[in-house]
């Protein structure tokens, strides 16, 4: 068997989308206006939390695919301010949240018991102002969503194999600015925290066999596996890895833009930033090294993402085990290829169709799991009652 990143073909029916004149596609996928009408078109579940469950219309698989998005282009009209991490949501609304996590999880093991046949994951991605506003790859939705994704192992092994040098699968460890000039202090600082449901794992105990992602990322072992997620001390804990990643990026790049600058406001490790970063001598020289790049290179200079840029997942490996891992995000990349999952997407309603009823079929089965926990109410479309 051929070990590395395989790329499969994914169709899609086309959408009809008219863009107001004058508008750019990623400007009006961020309006109130598209949001509503994602929400009438594609909706399942929405509840007073403002979480809006939906049908991925251009999705990653056609096995299995949805969405959960913190809906709050009603309430919040500036796209740059809206939550876009969990760090940054209402209690209350964290709460429900990390409820509706854990069902749709525990629907896909359950759906899909042999890691042999499918691939499951869960994942988190940044969408804030981290990219340069004249970049291509802007984020099409601004506000905190998760994807809930299973991939056909079958088809993953009959697909292309795709090409390691693509740039989008350069974020799990081979080019990685972390990785590359930071790994020891990297790993230091997260082993500072104090968990005890995530175990560290390293190497091959992360990686998927078939395609050998993730690659280089810190990863844990969720103890105990899927009977955790119901407990809010896995939840407070999958929070303080996200909040390590923040405070170890913040750090960096605000050492990258002032040099000895001071420990970041509203840190939340403020100790931990003092005696495992600012005073290690690898951290700093490679501060200075990005540094002194962006006074040289414009171009390099204008591609730095300033702000904290990351993909959170929840995937299940192929001994079963469920692990947590966390990447630097990489302009264009999909939360898939931390995995070395590369999906194409084709237009073609035909052979949509044909996986549409049981998709949808899923989709609905998981859905009333959510609403018999009280976490929303249905919606209503032409394509489900």
């Amino acid at each position: 068997m051929n070990v590395g990143p395989r790329e499969i073909i994914t169709p899609f029916r086309p959408i009809p989308l008219d863009v107001p004149e004058g508008m750019k596609p990623n400007e009006f996928f961020n309006s109130t206006e598209n949001l509503q009408d994602l929400s009438q078109n594609n909706g399942l579940l929405s509840n007073p939390e403002n979480l809006l469950m939906y049908r991925k219309a251009l999705g990653h698989s056609n096995e299995f695919d949805t969405s959960i998005i913190f809906n709050s282009s009603k309430c919040i009209l500036d796209p740059l301010g809206r939550p876009v991490r969990r760090t940054q949501l209402p209690e209350v609304t964290k709460n429900s949240w990390n409820r509706m996590n854990q069902i749709m999880i525990e629907y896909m093991i359950e759906k899909y018991p042999d890691p042999g046949e499918a691939l499951i994951l869960a994942g988190e991605a940044s969408l804030d102002s981290t990219w340069p506003l004249t970049a291509p790859g802007v984020p099409s939705i601004r506000m905190l969503h998760n994807h809930f994704i299973v991939f056909n192992m079958k088809q993953l092994r009959n697909a292309e194999m795709a090409d390691p040098n693509n740039p989008n699968l350069t974020d799990g460890g081979q080019n990685s600015l972390f990785q590359a000039h930071m790994r020891v202090v990297y790993r230091k600082f997260f082993e500072s925290l104090e968990l005890q449901i995530l175990k560290p794992i390293q190497g091959t105990e992360s990686q998927i066999g078939l395609t050998g992602y993730p690659q280089g990322l810190p990863s844990w072992e969720i103890q105990g596996g899927i009977a955790m997620l119901k407990s809010t001390h896995f939840w407070k804990e999958y929070d303080l890895i996200l909040k390590g990643f923040l405070d170890f990026y913040r750090t960096f790049f605000t050492q990258v833009s002032t040099r000895n600058a001071p420990i970041p406001e509203k840190a939340f490790f403020p100790d931990q930033i003092e005696d495992n970063l600012l005073f290690d001598n690898d951290f700093l020289a490679a501060a200075k090294k990005v540094r002194d790049m962006c006074i040289k290179d414009a171009k390099y200079a204008n591609a730095i993402r300033w702000q904290p840029a990351f993909k959170q997942l929840i995937y299940r490996n192929d001994e079963g085990k469920l692990i947590v891992t966390i990447s630097q995000n990489s302009i264009g990349n999909a939360i898939t290829e931390l995995l070395g999952v590369v999906v194409r997407r084709v237009p073609d309603a035909e052979a949509y169709e044909k996986t549409e009823e049981a998709l949808i079929e899923k989709l609905l089965e998981v859905r009333q799991r959510l609403i018999n926990a009280d976490l929303g109410d249905p919606i209503k479309t032409k394509y489900w009652d």
